[in-house]
């Protein structure tokens, strides 16, 4: 039986529900979101975002509205969309979008919206509403913290197939030095897993939520690697190399990622420094990561095992972040933010090194907060001898 990615409609409702209370709770009358996560968690409508508005309205009255333009209507249809349709012709359209809206749900005193919410769209949004009074609410985003088992086993499907694209990845490069010819260039080799990941998926499961990236990531070796979100090139790899394979792909909307540091042919003794000091750090990141720890206080635990390994200089970012609808969300493992991690969070895990004019070392695993530890979604290898890859 083939992996079904959407979810049902008692999911929509229960999350509809709860925004609701939480509105309540804060004397806010309804909320107005154009944010895309937020409106694929809230009504399970995925889109392209684009200049035409698309906002969700969650009202405490128990209204629930999608506006969006005609073009859109027949794809919302066809994802079961949780909400009544409110339905505008075009942008910028003779009658502005947001008018649309406005004539068709109740109008509350207090409405919340998200913080990122564009300024242009926010005064659109005035124009249609007079005498409302809009306030910025992170209801949305806190409820998009805690996943609901029906998305942890959409993450777990996820990491599956990120394990397996990696699995792919290494499969490409032992082929090519088998068949003793040229190796593949970077990009050559982002373009092969992103490709397996996006073919398993379709192979496998039922009506695939497309989102993007729906599969890939970053592939880059040697210098290049040296720069975190470095781009792949035509550069092949060469023996000798550190490589980088940073994977991940999205199931039901619902992202995991999955990056291991590789190394071709026998590593140098600067390479196994290197590699141990990110091990370790990961080991002891992913014992960090707990219910009740402060994000504040993994992320030094994590990041204290570099410093104390005298490799600080090389140090260019964070411990994690939070990882769902959004590839990148809150919380974030760092030392400015003191959030408290609580059963069903997801989070990132992954500590790197980047030294410049060699080569960068970071190991990453998706990590499900549970209820007295933390378990990772991606289970490829992470000792030195098991990415080592014989030249």
């Amino acid at each position: 039986m083939a992996f079904d990615q959407r979810l049902p409609a008692a999911f929509y409702a229960d999350v509809q529900d709860g925004v609701r209370a939480a509105l309540a709770a804060e004397r806010v009358d309804a909320l107005l979101t154009d944010s895309p996560e937020d409106v694929a968690y809230l009504t399970g409508f995925f889109h392209h975002p684009c200049e035409r508005p698309v906002a969700a309205w969650i009202g405490v009255d128990g209204t629930t509205a999608l506006l969006l333009p005609e073009l859109e209507v027949e794809h919302a249809r066809v994802q079961n969309t949780a909400a009544e349709l409110v339905v505008y012709p075009e942008y910028p359209g003779v009658v502005p979008p947001f008018d649309a809206l406005a004539g068709q749900v109740p109008r509350g005193r207090r409405v919340g919206h998200p913080g990122g919410m564009a300024v242009d769209r926010l005064a659109a949004v005035r124009a249609a509403f007079p005498g409302t009074e809009f306030v910025r609410t992170g209801v949305a985003e806190r409820a998009r913290l805690r996943k609901r088992p029906e998305e942890i086993a959409l993450h777990r499907e996820a990491g599956r197939i990120t394990d397996a694209m990696l699995t792919a990845g290494r499969d490409l490069i032992e082929q090519a030095v088998a068949a003793g010819g040229e190796l593949p260039s970077e990009a050559e080799l982002a373009a092969h897993v992103t490709s397996f990941g996006s073919r398993t998926m379709y192979a496998e499961h039922d009506d695939v939520v497309v989102v993007s990236p729906l599969a890939g990531g970053l592939v880059y070796a040697a210098e290049n690697s040296a720069r975190p979100h470095g781009l792949p090139s035509a550069r092949r790899l060469r023996p000798g190399d550190t490589f980088v394979l940073s994977l991940g792909c999205a199931v039901g909307g619902r992202f995991v990622e999955g990056e291991r540091t590789f190394v071709l042919g026998e590593p140098s003794a600067e390479q196994r420094r290197y590699y141990e000091a990110v091990r370790e750090a990961q080991a002891v990141g992913a014992a960090s990561i707990r219910p009740g720890a402060r994000c504040a206080d993994a992320n030094r635990t994590c990041l204290d095992v570099i410093r104390d390994a005298g490799l600080e200089g090389f140090l260019r970012h964070r411990q994690g972040h939070g990882i769902g609808l959004g590839m990148h969300e809150p919380p974030w493992l760092e030392d400015g933010d003191a959030t408290v991690l609580e059963p069903g969070m997801v989070v990132s895990n992954e500590p790197g090194i980047y030294v410049t004019g060699h080569a960068g070392y970071r190991i990453s695993d998706s990590m499900l907060v549970t209820d007295d530890a933390a378990t990772p979604f991606t289970f490829y290898p992470r000792s030195l001898d098991d990415v080592v890859v014989p030249v």
